[in-house]
């Protein structure tokens, strides 16, 4: 299993990076991204914090990817937002797409498509083909998640991932321990959105071009 996109302590997780790390470890997690929810008031704090988490990798042999999730970002902030990150040592960002469960504005999915700094847009909702392709010339993947209410449009992101030819990566979006999954379960999340069990396993590997 490699999740690129979960929560600590430093935005609403539950866990410490190295309870989360170990609990992922446990689960048979070969990386996992900390990826707190940030803003301009708080990008610096997090990326001070989680980068310290890299010391977890060769005592856990399990790589450890510091990051962030723009969150709730006005659109034409974000590609200034995930510039400063890369700058404070995020190696994985992440940008919370238009889920449909919660009220992002619009424009959001966009912009995250458009830039080279974003790695994944996470839960992007109803995305159109036009923005996943946009997506997919900036190689922005796009995110089948495992977290409930965001997950609702997954089967929307497959198909117009697959339209467009946009990378999809499966991720937990975790915020509790529970919420970390096993690649057993990852598969199912893949093919519960519409795909074949090929594809989904090929959606699994897309996730290790990032370690």
């Amino acid at each position: 299993m490699i999740d690129l996109h979960t929560h600590t302590i430093f935005s609403d997780g539950e866990l410490i990076p190295s309870e989360q790390v170990r609990r992922a470890k446990t689960l048979g997690y070969e990386a996992i991204g900390l990826t707190d929810h940030a803003d301009f008031t708080n990008v610096e704090h997090i990326l001070n914090c989680v980068t310290k988490a890299k010391y977890l990798e060769e005592l856990m042999d399990i790589k450890v990817l510091p990051g962030i999730e723009i969150t709730h970002v006005p659109p034409v902030k974000i590609a200034t937002l995930a510039k400063l990150a890369r700058g404070l040592g995020a190696e994985i960002v992440v940008v919370h797409g238009e889920s449909p469960v919660e009220p992002v504005l619009p424009g959001t999915n966009r912009a995250a498509a458009q830039c080279s700094d974003v790695d994944i847009l996470a839960h992007p909702g109803f995305i159109t083909e036009e923005e996943a392709k946009i997506a997919a010339d900036n190689n922005v993947c796009l995110e089948i998640t495992s977290r409930g209410g965001h997950n609702r449009t997954n089967g929307h992101v497959a198909k117009i991932a697959k339209l467009s030819g946009a990378t999809m990566v499966v991720d937990t979006d975790s915020h509790h321990p529970s919420d970390l999954i096993t690649t057993s379960t990852a598969l199912k999340v893949a093919m519960g959105a519409g795909l074949e069990k090929d594809e989904a396993k090929q959606v699994l590997e897309n996730s290790r071009v990032f370690i």
